[in-house]
């Protein structure tokens, strides 16, 4: 059954949902907790609740988390373009002020952990740490893709499906959404996703609009390449980022393999921490909820992480 609206990302629980407005566009976040502000960022093909877990355990440590539906996905505003990573990072520099906030600790998943790399170089004031989970450094990533083209080229075979119109669109919600299930169960380690989760993620994507916004992530980083945006953002992201950072990884990841995400810390000149997530696939803070939580709140409440 296709969702009608964006009713189904309103899932109770120990949190608040509320539509803040930034840059002219409306996000739908979900918060909890009091303390500093822990700005949570999904990745594909998720939305807010990839971050259900943190929504408890953050605050329980005296932090205010934060999890917003990016540009396109659940039930913030899906406008007809927007979705290269320099507007992403704008848009999320922007929710930390209309949240009260100057900066914050950005968390970022896959998508997310793309743009909160990007985020750290383009508005370097509004982020005071930077986590970042499921993702290469935009550069290392295309250096791995370049140099390993069975290896994570062949992980990331879906993005370069993704550059075909329309047909992509209509594959993914097929059936109930039965792909986006398949691609958590495919990307995660042995069980998970769990059902609930699972069925959330489906029924999501099934927001009108949604799909088609989600895929434009992915159009924009192949096609920008060799266009002048591209090489301004690949030119500009060569600026070493100058806040804490601690990359987590899944060890059984086959989406963004391990590998891949090694080797991100060259462009950090910070004090930065690499930990992989034993057992643990494309999605460490879901699958292994605790193991994760050890090593974020662990980093957190370091005053001066090692490098």
């Amino acid at each position: 059954m296709r969702a009608r609206d964006s009713s189904v990302v309103d899932v109770d629980g120990p949190w608040t949902h509320r539509a803040v407005s930034a840059g002219g566009t409306r996000f739908h976040v979900v918060e909890a907790g009091e303390g500093p502000l822990v700005l949570l960022l999904h990745g594909f093909p998720e939305f807010w609740w990839s971050w259900h877990n943190q929504l408890v355990s953050l605050p329980a440590a005296g932090f205010r988390a934060v999890a917003v539906d990016l540009r396109g996905y659940g039930g913030s505003d899906k406008p007809p373009r927007g979705y290269d990573l320099v507007t992403l990072a704008g848009d999320a520099a922007g929710l930390v002020r209309a949240l009260g906030e100057a900066n914050a600790i950005v968390v970022g998943h896959d998508w997310g952990g793309l743009l909160a790399w990007t985020m750290a170089v383009y508005h370097p004031k509004v982020v005071q740490r930077l986590a970042i989970v499921s993702a290469p450094h935009p550069l290392r990533l295309r250096q791995a893709i370049r140099s390993d083209p069975r290896g994570q080229g062949w992980a990331a075979r879906h993005t370069f499906g993704y550059q075909l119109p329309l047909w992509p669109e209509r594959r993914l919600i097929r059936d109930d959404a039965a792909l986006v299930g398949r691609l958590l169960h495919a990307w995660s380690g042995p069980g998970w996703p769990d059902e609930r989760t699972e069925r959330l993620v489906r029924r999501a994507m099934q927001i009108p609009g949604t799909v088609h916004c989600a895929l434009e992530y992915h159009r924009w980083l192949v096609r920008s390449q060799p266009r002048p945006d591209g090489i301004r953002y690949a030119h500009r992201m060569r600026t070493p980022i100058q806040v804490p950072t601690l990359q987590l990884h899944g060890s059984l990841d086959p989406c963004t393999l391990p590998a891949s995400a090694q080797g991100s810390g060259r462009y950090v000149a910070a004090p930065y921490r690499w930990k992989l997530i034993d057992g643990a696939g494309h999605f460490p803070h879901q699958e292994r909820p605790r193991a994760f939580d050890s090593q974020l709140l662990g980093w957190l409440e370091d005053p001066e992480p090692e490098r």
